[in-house]
C-alpha cells in the first residue's frame, strides 16, 4: 500500500474519531495525517511526510491545549451547572461532603451555603469538578 494511501485513511479515521469524542485533539492529528497525504501525493519522501505529520501535530496539540487553558470557566460551564439536584444523604456532615441524585443517578457533592441537609432538598449545580458536583442552595446566574 502507498504510504500517501494510509496517510489519508488514518486522517479521516482520526477524523471521524473526533466527531465522536468532541476533544479537537484527534482532530489535530487527522489534519497531520492528511497534511502528510498531501506531502506524499506530491512525490515526497516517507521521511518528508512523517516530518511534516509531526510539526503539524506538535503544532496542533500544542494550540488546542493554550486555547482550553484560555478559556474561562464561565464559557466551559457545561450543561449541568444550575440544574437541581436532589439531596440524599450526608457523607461528612462536617466537610460538606453529600450525595444527591441528579438524573436518576447517586452523586458525590460538595455542599456549600446554608443547605439543611433534608433528603428531597433541592440544591443546584454551581460546578463540576470531575465527578464531584459542587451544589448550593441558591440557583448559579
Amino acid at each position: 500500500m502507498d504510504p500517501s494511501l494510509a496517510w489519508l485513511i488514518a486522517g479521516f479515521i482520526l477524523i471521524i474519531a473526533e466527531l465522536v469524542t468532541g476533544t479537537f485533539y484527534l482532530l489535530v492529528l487527522g489534519i497531520a495525517a492528511l497534511v502528510a497525504a498531501g506531502v506524499g501525493y506530491a512525490s515526497g519522501a516517507f521521511v518528508w511526510q512523517a516530518v511534516a505529520a509531526a510539526l503539524v501535530a506538535v503544532a496542533g496539540v500544542v494550540g488546542v491545549h493554550r486555547y482550553r487553558q484560555t478559556i474561562t470557566p464561565g464559557r466551559m460551564r457545561g450543561l449541568d451547572v444550575g440544574q437541581p439536584a436532589a439531596f440524599e444523604s450526608w457523607v461528612n456532615r462536617g466537610a460538606g461532603h453529600a450525595r444527591v441524585k441528579y438524573r436518576d443517578a447517586l452523586w458525590d457533592a460538595q455542599v456549600s451555603g446554608d443547605a439543611s441537609g433534608e433528603p428531597g432538598e433541592i440544591l443546584y449545580i454551581t460546578s463540576v469538578d470531575g465527578s464531584t458536583l459542587k451544589v448550593s442552595k441558591t440557583r448559579p446566574a
